[in-house]
């Protein structure tokens, strides 16, 4: 009896290695059939926090919990077969203190299976970086438009636009990459600056809204299908999904209006003895 070989999962040392090699592949997931879905053609999947505004109508990603992101992540893990899976860590559940962030960290990696987590921030959130990645736990950075950060940043402001902002930027890039993470989002950078980030550190650096000299890059799933009504001006969208689901819920609703779904072959009928032997007859 043949037996298939297990696929092997990508982790975190497998990213890393891709620094300055082929461009690394990700998209965001939330879903076990969309994870199945993009695994044969991704490195990462990343169960965003932006789950709170694609699959809750939030305004933004500050109210996602913790329970919402293990509960993702999970469908996620079920759904992927060979891509690392990265859990982001929302919003109040790591900021505290090094020991918190390992708490909510662990937690999502013990009840999820995932492979990393993904935290927000730069040189204030190096230490704790450096105190997980001691621990055993794998950390990408997120530095530039941080999302959790809105409310200080008085909204989705693009960043890198003055020697004040490039010098930050640069700055939390190096902090985080020297504190042990292991690959870096760069979202909502000026290109010029998002170039150098990627060659100043010494791990991959994954582009949102960046550049495309980054070691990889990284969209909303439903951002590029079409599925998002308002989308950043650095989204392409590579299908049109939102119009071809629009157009199969209607004529559904047409055909349930005029009585011709369900079809005779959409529903179970009592098979008599006669229909039976009837149906023997046909296939003989």
């Amino acid at each position: 009896m043949s037996v298939e070989p297990q696929t092997r999962r990508l982790n975190a040392i497998d990213i890393l290695s891709r620094k300055g090699g082929t461009p690394i592949v990700s998209l965001t997931s939330y879903h076990a059939h969309t994870a199945a879905i993009m695994d044969p053609h991704v490195d990462f999947i990343l169960v965003g926090d932006s789950l709170g505004m694609v699959m809750h109508g939030l305004e933004s990603t500050i109210p996602v919990t913790l329970d919402m992101m293990i509960l993702q992540g999970l469908a996620v893990m079920r759904g992927s077969k060979r891509a690392l899976v990265v859990v982001d860590m929302p919003f109040g559940s790591y900021e505290e203190s090094p020991q918190a962030a390992f708490r909510s960290a662990a937690r999502i990696m013990k009840e999820t299976g995932c492979g990393a987590v993904k935290m927000e921030g730069g040189v204030h959130m190096a230490e704790t970086v450096r105190f997980l990645t001691q621990r055993g736990i794998p950390v990408m950075g997120h530095i530039g438009l941080t999302p959790q950060s809105f409310n200080t940043m008085g909204g989705f402001k693009v960043q890198g636009k003055t020697e004040a902002s490039v010098a930050a930027v640069l700055a939390d890039a190096r902090a985080i990459a020297d504190a042990g993470a292991f690959a870096l989002v760069v979202e909502g950078v000026i290109e010029p600056v998002a170039r150098e980030i990627t060659q100043s550190v010494a791990i991959p650096t994954i582009g949102i809204g960046a550049s495309p000299d980054c070691d990889g890059q990284i969209l909303v799933l439903e951002d590029m299908l079409g599925l998002s009504p308002r989308v950043p001006k650095f989204v392409k969208k590579f299908g049109n999904l939102g119009g071809l689901i629009g157009e199969a819920i209607s004529s559904y609703a047409e055909e349930v209006k005029a009585r011709t779904f369900p079809a005779p072959e959409n529903v179970y009928t009592l098979k008599t003895p006669a229909a039976t032997e009837a149906a023997a007859k046909s296939k003989g």
